[in-house]
């Protein structure tokens, strides 16, 4: 399974928007829009699983590029998620 994400979404694009843009592509696991904790809104870009590989190559480079509402996709592979410091970033102990 390849993991792709896909930035500069309008604030309106809901997961089904993104669903039926890849699914001419191939087989669509999952769609997952990132949002917000403290507001639940849209921040903008999301994740898109797709089954095969082949297919999500096919769907990434069809798609990027691509106006959808008003905003000019970024689609590309998806990359691990980092271990990030816990604390807000601070690099300072509190006491």
């Amino acid at each position: 399974m390849k993991s792709i994400f896909v930035g500069n979404l309008n604030v309106s694009v809901t997961e089904a928007v993104l669903d039926s843009l890849f699914e001419a592509y191939g087989t669509v696991e999952r769609v997952r829009i990132m949002t917000d904790r403290s507001t639940g809104r849209a921040k903008g870009f999301g994740f898109v699983d797709m089954s095969d590989d082949g297919e999500a190559l096919k769907a990434i480079a069809a798609l990027n590029g691509k106006d959808v509402e008003g905003r000019t996709l970024t689609v590309s592979e998806a990359r691990p998620k980092t271990d990030r410091p816990s604390g807000g970033g601070s690099w300072r102990k509190r006491w």
